[in-house]
Formats: structure tokens, sequence, C-alpha cells
């Protein structure tokens, strides 16, 4: 008997550290994984809405949330994810009063980066033509861009208020802001699409003020007194060193731009096909669930960078590898479960979107290869951040 209480020793223990460290890891992911899915189901909402007004409206809303946001979004998310870096330095080494000078720093460079690519947003048209684009398409997704641009501005405020809020581990606030502002944009998108029946222009202005009240409420958090040490008020330092501050931030862009952009890529190619209004409405729904699956790990991903970070600061590479491995098998997991969702659901997740029984089948088609993409990307960009760590 005694020889067994001591073969199962070793099991107990590595129970028990596999258990601690998975409630770290989701004590971090969990919050960022419900800002992340939060946020980006603004957008699939949006898309959900549109594609029951028709077929158009829905192929429009796509060419412009997957080609130009698409665009501009992995641009600007970079910019702002240069803050994560200067921000974990500052907090390791106690500098806490430089938080704030490093947000308004990145405040600066995002919104002169926002007013650099509106022109992409009042030129979406004559861009879409002259990437052969459906013309009809071009020219509605022409007009939405115009419509959403207020909301194109508030990513230049967000990211950086995300960074600096995830840096010091104060994301709970956040989170239920994001929750809040989803759900606001729901009824916002029930009030004035459906019942208002106001379009496009209702989906562009749902967007808009779910996106603005979510900064508002941010802002407000950040600057009320709630951070004494790291929001001491506007400084002029954050306009030294801007130079430097913009390197990082076009490093960080350049690598998420290249991640990002495939999807448009896709998008643009679809829509060389002969019936490019039904291959769009088709790979959109598609690619949005893929997406907003993608959140989900992106959850993971920054739990991933946190916890090995804070373990190799304590000089615990074992420790560091050890969380590595609990998140990428919790991260597969969720993956496999995702997977099974799509394939069992594959002839009906299509009606989240469309109640046309062509685009229905057009998607279902596709239910088998979303479903492996899914499963393939539910590690990667876990494995892809341990790349620079």
């Amino acid at each position: 008997m005694a020889s067994l209480e001591v073969e199962e020793k070793p099991s107990e223990v590595k129970q028990n550290a596999i258990w601690g460290e998975s409630k770290k890891m989701w004590a971090i992911a969990g919050p960022a994984i419900l800002v992340s899915v939060s946020q980006f189901s603004i957008g699939f909402v949006t898309v959900a809405f549109a594609g029951h007004l028709g077929e158009l409206e829905l192929a429009a809303v796509t060419i412009t949330t997957n080609v130009i946001e698409g665009f501009v979004f992995g641009i600007m998310l970079g910019m702002g994810s240069a803050l994560e870096t200067l921000c974990g330095q500052a907090v390791g080494a106690g500098q806490h009063n430089m938080l704030g000078i490093y947000l308004q720093r990145s405040w600066i460079i995002t919104g002169i980066t926002a007013l650099c690519l509106t022109p992409c947003y009042l030129l979406a048209t004559p861009i879409l033509n002259l990437l052969r684009q459906d013309k009809a398409i071009s020219e509605l997704a022409g007009k939405y861009c115009k419509m959403v641009i207020p909301q194109f501005f508030a990513y230049a405020m967000n990211f950086p208020i995300q960074k600096f809020l995830q840096s010091q581990t104060k994301v709970w606030v956040m989170t239920i802001i994001s929750i809040i502002g989803l759900g606001c944009h729901v009824l916002l998108n029930w009030a004035l699409v459906t019942k208002l029946e106001f379009g496009l222009l209702g989906a562009a202005m749902a967007g808009n003020i779910s996106w603005w009240l979510q900064v508002i409420a941010m802002v407000i958090y950040v600057v009320a007194g709630f951070f004494p040490d790291s929001w001491t008020g506007l400084s002029l330092l954050a306009f030294k060193s801007l130079w430097g501050f913009v390197k990082l931030s076009l490093a960080s862009a350049v690598m998420l731009c290249l991640e990002l952009w495939y999807f448009t890529a896709i998008i643009l190619m679809v829509g060389y096909l002969k019936d490019p209004t039904l291959a769009v409405d088709s790979i959109s729904i598609c690619l949005n669930l893929q997406l907003w699956t993608s959140m989900v790990t992106l959850g993971f991903n920054i739990a991933a960078s946190v916890r090995v970070s804070n373990e190799l600061g304590a000089g615990r590479p074992k420790a560091a590898k050890f969380s590595i491995v609990v998140v990428v098998l919790t991260s597969l997991a969720v993956g496999v479960i995702f997977m099974a969702i799509i394939l069992a659901t594959k002839h009906d997740f299509p009606k989240l979107f469309t109640d046309k029984q062509l685009v229905i089948k057009a998607a279902s088609k596709l239910g088998y290869f979303l479903a492996a993409t899914i499963f393939l990307n539910s590690i990667l960009p876990v494995l892809h951040r341990k790349e620079w760590q």
C-alpha cells in the first residue's frame, strides 16, 4: 500500500501543477476573450443584420469589413500593439508614471494614422473597381464605407486603451463595458435596421454609436482617478521621442498586417468569380465565423504572453515552458469543440446571416473546410506568439 501511495504522488503533483497553471491562465485569458469576442461581435452582428436585408447588402458590408476595414484594421491594431511592449516594460520596472505618457503618445500616432488612412474609406468605390470587383457591390460598399468613418476613429482610441489596461491587469471593467456595448449594438441594429428599416444607414449608425459608447466609457474610467500612479493628466512629454515610438509601432503593424490581410486576399479573389455576389456572400459567412473563433484564440495568445513574461522575469524558464504547454493544449481543446459545432451545424449556421437558400447551400458546402481551418487556427496564433518571446 505504501508503494502505491508513493507511485500516486508524482501524478497528483502534476495534476495540481496543471490545475494551478490553468487557473492562472484563465484569470488572464477569460477577460481577454470576453473583450475580444464582444468587440469583434459588433461587426459580426452588423453582417448578420445586413445579410437579412439582401444579398447585395451582405456582399457590400462584407467587402467593407474584410477588404477596406481589414486593410486599415491591421495597421491600426499593429500601431496600437507597440504600447503592449512599452507598458509591460514600464510595469516591470516600476515606472507606472510612464504608462499615461505612453498612452497619450500612442493616441497621437494612431490618430494621425487614422487621418492618413481616411482616403481609403472616401475612395472605396474606385479602389474596389480598380481591384476588379463587381460594380454594384463596389458602389454600395463605397457608400457604406463613408457611413462608418466615425467608428474607424474609435479604433484609434480603443486599441491603445486596451493595451494600457491589460498591462496593469485591469481588465474586468473593460470587459463589462465591452459586453454592455455589444448588447447596445444588438438593440440598436434591431431598432434601426429591422424596426425603422433604415437599411445600411441604420447598420452604420448602430456601429458608430456602439463603438464610441465603449471608447468614451473606457476613457472616463482611465482619467477619473482610478489610476493615480499611471495617469497623471495630459503632458507635453507625449510629443517627445515620437519617432522611436513610430518605428516600434510600424514593426508591430507589419507583423499583424501579414497575418490579417490574407482574409482580404480571399474576399478579393472570390470577387472575380462568375457570380461574385453569391461567392462573396458564402465565403463571408465562413470568414466571419472563423474570425469570431479567432478572437477566443487571441485571448489565449494574450494569456500566454503574460504568463511566459511573468515566469521569465522571475527567472523560471521551466515554468515558462510549462505555461506554454498548458495554454496550447487548452486552446487546442477549444478548437476541437468549435470544429465539432461547425460540423454538427453545417447546414444551419449560414441561417444566422441570411435566409437566401442559394447562399445557405453554398456556405454549407464550405463547412468541412471551415471546421478544418478553425481547428488549425486554434493553436497557430499561440505558437506564433512564442517566436518573439
